[in-house]
Parts: C-alpha cells; sequence; structure tokens
C-alpha cells in the first residue's frame, strides 16, 4: 500500500505529462506523523516499513505499526520530560531507529526536532542549543558524544537523555522509552505554519544558520520519493546519510514512506566500501543514494565479486557526480545514476526522473514542484549555454519544501526572498535539451585571463584520473591573469606524491577538458578541509593559499 496518491498524482505516462500536469495537495493542519504512519498502521499495520541492522549483526524489522506504536510511547516519554508544542529538542542519534519514532513523536506533540551530527563538540552543542532555545538534547550513549553533550548541557542548563544503560547527568531515554504507554491521548495540535524542523546548515563561512521549515515540508518531497528515486510499495531503498542532516530528510524519511517503501538503516560509524556491497548484496536493496564520493569508493573495490542483481536504482547528491564515476557504476551494475541537486532549505530543486536519458555529469531538469529559472547578477533569464543563478520564483506558489527562512533573522531572511525571488548562491548553465549542469557557487567561480572556470568541471577531469580519490579546485590570486586554478589533492591508495605525478595529473586534465582549465598549481595533502556536514571548503583553501 502506498498514501502518496492522496497528496499527487503517482503515475505519468512521460516526461511531457509529468511537467505539464505535477500538482499536489497541502491539506488542512497536515502532520506527517498523523497522516501518513498513523494512516499506514490503521489500513496496513504488518507493512514492513525498516530494516535496520549494524556492523554488529544486530536486526531490527520494524512495521508501519511498530513505528506509530513507538513514536506514540516516544511522544508520552517526551511529555513526562515536559516537552510540549514549539519546544526545540536536539537530536544527536546518528542512524539509531530510536531517531525516527522520536523525530515522529516530537511531531505528533507539535515540538520542533532539531537533527544534529553527533560529530559535534562541546562548544558546537553549546552554540546549538543557546541559538535555538533547545528544552532538551537527546543523543546516543557513546563515551565520545556523551562527554561533549554532558558539559555543554550542563552550560546551558538544560537536561539531556541518552541511549542505552545509566550515565550520570542523563535520563535513560531508553528505558523511559520502554516504560512509556502505547496509548496517545493528546489531540493534534501542530498548524500548517508550525515551525516542525530546524536545521544548522553547514555553511563554509561563519556561524550556522537556522533553517527553519514548516509542517507542510514533508509534502516538498512527494517528488522526491517517487520521481527521482523511483519507489513504491516494493522498494528497498537506502540513503547513507546520517540522521543529522537534512539529506536524511530528503531520502530516508518522508517522501519514500508515502510511497510505502522500505527503509534500509546501515547503521555504521565508519564508512567502509566493502561492508557496505556485503549489505546491499545480503538485503537485497532496490534503490540506493549516496553522494559521489561513496561512489567514488566503491568502484574501486571489485563490484564484481557481490551480487547486486536486486539493485535497480541509483540517485546521488550532495556534491556533483563526476562522469568517471557515472560510466564505472553503470559498468558494474547497469544501473545509470541520477542527479539530484537541493540544499538545506529545500527538497531536491533539480533531478534526473525516470523519463530521462541521464547525461554523465548533468544534474538534470528542474523539478515541477519548483518554478526554477537560471539568472544573471542583473536579475535577468538566461539563454542556453550562458551560466546562471539556480533561483526559485515564487510569484505563482510558495512551494511545500522551501524553508519558511532563518530563525529569529529577519534581516537574512528578507534578503533571502527578496522580489519574489530565492537565490541559492549557485550556478548552472543549460544546454539546448534542457539538462542543467552545475558549476559551483558564485564565489567559487575562477576567472582566469578572461575565462570563467568552475571548479566541478576540473574536479571531473582530475577525478577521472585512477591516481585521483579526492580533489579541490579554488583560484589562487595571480598578477598577470588574475587567477590561476590550484588543485588540491587527495590521492588514492597505492600512489606517492611526486613531481613526476604532478605533471602526468596536469597532462591528464588537458586531454580531458579545455587545456586553459588544467591547474597550474597543484598540491598533494592527505585530506580536504570539511564541514562536518562533509562538504568541502574551498573557502578555508583560498585562506590558506593567501597567508602563504
Amino acid at each position: 500500500m502506498r498514501l502518496i496518491d492522496r497528496y499527487t498524482r503517482a503515475d505519468y505516462a512521460s516526461l511531457e505529462d509529468f511537467y505539464a500536469n505535477y500538482d499536489y495537495t497541502v491539506p488542512e493542519n497536515f502532520n506527517y506523523a498523523y497522516d501518513v504512519i498513523d494512516e499506514f498502521a490503521r489500513l496496513s499495520p504488518n507493512q514492513r516499513a525498516m530494516i535496520w541492522t549494524n556492523d554488529a549483526g544486530d536486526e531490527k524489522i520494524l512495521s508501519f505499526g511498530d513505528i506509530s506504536r513507538l513514536s506514540n510511547k516516544a511522544a508520552n516519554a517526551l511529555m513526562g520530560l515536559g516537552i510540549g508544542k514549539g519546544d526545540p529538542v536536539i537530536l544527536l542519534l546518528k542512524r539509531r531507529w530510536e531517531y525516527w519514532v522520536t523525530a515522529l513523536a516530537l511531531m505528533k506533540i507539535g515540538a520542533i526536532q532539531i537533527p544534529a551530527t553527533a560529530q559535534l563538540q562541546k562548544k558546537d552543542i553549546s552554540y546549538r542549543i543557546s541559538a535555538s532555545g533547545a528544552k532538551l538534547v537527546v543523543c546516543v550513549g557513546e563515551d565520545e558524544v556523551c562527554s561533549h553533550v554532558a558539559p555543554a548541557a550542563v552550560e546551558c542548563g538544560v537536561p539531556a537523555a541518552c541511549l542505552g544503560e545509566d550515565r550520570e547527568g542523563f535520563i535513560n531515554y531508553s528505558r523511559l522509552l520502554d516504560e512509556a504507554s502505547e496509548e496517545l491521548s493528546i489531540e493534534r495540535v501542530s498548524k500548517n505554519n508550525d515551525i516542525m524542523l530546524m536545521y544548522f546548515t553547514s555553511g563554509t563561512t561563519g556561524m550556522p544558520k537556522m533553517v527553519v521549515h514548516s509542517y507542510t515540508y514533508p509534502l516538498g518531497h512527494l517528488a522526491t520519493g517517487r520521481f527521482w528515486h523511483n519507489l513504491d510499495e516494493h522498494s528497498i531503498h537506502i540513503t547513507t546519510a546520517d540522521s543529522g542532516w537534512a539529506k536524511c530528510a530528503w531520502g530516508k524519511f518522508y517522501g519514500q514512506w508515502m510511497c510505502g517503501a522500505t527503509h534500509f538503516i546501515y547503521d555504521f560509524d565508519r564508512f567502509n566500501a566493502k561492508n557496505l556491497l556485503a549489505m546491499l548484496e545480503k538485503y537485497r536493496v532496490t534503490s540506493f543514494c549516496a553522494p559521489p564520493t561513496i561512489y567514488r569508493y566503491l568502484i574501486k573495490e571489485d563490484m564484481s565479486a557481490y551480487d547486486l542483481s536486486a539493485l535497480e536504482w541509483g540517485t546521488s547528491a550532495g556534491e556533483p557526480l563526476n562522469p568517471e564515476v557515472f560510466n564505472r557504476f553503470k559498468e558494474f551494475t547497469g544501473v545509470e545514476l541520477r542527479e539530484g541537486f537541493g540544499q538545506t532549505e529545500n527538497s531536491p530543486l533539480v533531478f534526473t526522473p525516470k523519463w530521462m536519458t541521464p547525461k554523465p555529469g548533468s544534474i538534470g531538469m528542474p523539478s515541477p514542484h519548483y518554478n526554477i529559472r537560471l539568472l544573471n547578477a542583473d536579475g535577468n533569464d538566461v539563454e542556453a549555454g550562458e551560466e546562471g543563478e539556480i533561483c526559485v520564483d515564487l510569484s505563482v506558489r510558495r512551494p511545500a519544501g522551501l524553508f519558511v527562512g532563518y530563525y529569529q533573522d529577519e534581516e537574512r531572511t528578507a534578503e533571502a526572498f527578496a522580489n519574489g525571488i530565492y537565490r541559492t548562491g549557485d550556478m548552472a548553465w543549460r544546454d539546448e535539451d534542457g539538462y542543467y549542469w552545475f558549476i559551483g557557487r558564485a564565489d567559487d567561480v575562477i576567472k582566469s585571463s578572461g575565462y570563467r572556470i568552475g571548479p566541478f568541471e576540473v574536479e571531473s577531469a582530475l577525478i577521472s584520473h585512477p591516481a585521483v580519490i579526492e580533489c579541490a579546485i579554488t583560484g589562487v590570486p595571480d598578477p598577470e591573469r588574475g587567477q590561476v586554478v590550484k588543485a588540491t589533492v587527495v590521492l588514492a591508495n597505492g600512489y606517492e606524491p611526486s613531481d613526476a605525478l604532478r605533471k602526468e595529473l596536469q597532462n591528464h586534465v588537458k586531454k580531458v577538458t579545455a587545456p586553459y582549465k588544467y591547474p597550474r598549481i597543484l598540491e598533494f595533502v592527505k585530506e580536504l578541509p570539511k564541514t562536518v556536514s562533509g562538504k568541502i571548503q574551498r573557502a578555508k583553501l583560498r585562506k590558506e593559499d593567501e597567508k602563504k
């Protein structure tokens, strides 16, 4: 069974039909926990909702009936701790199954969930508690995490709860869940415009902003689950993201369950390509979504040693997908990867639906859920072949899935939505067939000797060389050319830095792409600076170069 049909037309005859006729319904006082999860539990209680497993071999299979009951228990436990409507709660729960039932419980009582990565340090947690006004922190019961949560909670004067065994200074959240009643007696208190979810964005500079989403946000992922991930009630889908990132909301929560799909949750702390491939084989996963970095590691393995015959669909987002990765993954699995693009502030803005033939390196076409325009600096639409900023035109409808604003920051919110346009800050161009091609952040584009060079196109060329596992392209000031291209490179196992390899990589870029784009400066490093969400901090690399 699926419930997506209640909110949108779930089947279309063609790409033209999809773009001409896509629409969706926003019910009054929509609440995903009640209207989707509890409704599944009423109509199809035994339908499988989740397969959860970890590297220790533990396994938990939950039906929609189970998820509904457990979220009721969590709601009662949270209310017992004094949490009510409008109260922010920070969740550092990694990929534990308890994350999903707790997030749903917060929806049921009208509270605000703030997912966060368990990699945060004490100062990061203190900042998030203070900035959001959080009333509670719930975390995994691990020494490394609790050692940062405990002092932050004490400093900010809020209670903290953790999973697992009793810990000094923590409420035992697992025990509360076990002992709480399955019967939930409260009435629905949320309204469509209430705050349901907040994310601290992982900007490459400055302190994180708080992105606010309302209770209609899940409806923005109708297109995600059905038309990008191509899911139905027979699908077993994995998105590799940790619960602390917006990609979890994109790929392992809302749109997928509305399609009736089973979430496969592989709970790991340290990524291992062999282990992930073994899990895909063991659980007969049909749909897989991961950032390009994970795909790069997978194709370095002997994928032919694994039975991935159940895999039907593959998607990617987070950073642009290099054509080399696309081609190698298809060679191993027969699956063509379909890219998507979006931000913490929205559901996918551009993606590659099932009717499109993917072009390696293209992020696809604009989602019909949004009115997307490519605009130049003067606010005018650009022609095919010209670069522009990806923008959302709000003149006709404010789409579900687009953020409300930045929490308690009216000035920044007003700037984001100036003149009825939301500007993403990300640059792209459109080809004659309507496919979009990502260039990079507006402030990452390199201007050298009159040429404009997008970091991604040079990174794509470098990644296609077997010696390169990861790289970042930045512009370095040059008195003659304005800027020159610099590559900061992480080498694959079996390769060592050398002048000969540097020259080989430079020549490789000249052959793969236009010669003027080659990196005149190439530095080898052990790792690249990244935000806690894993995004490369090119701004930090530029600042480091300025000091040299």
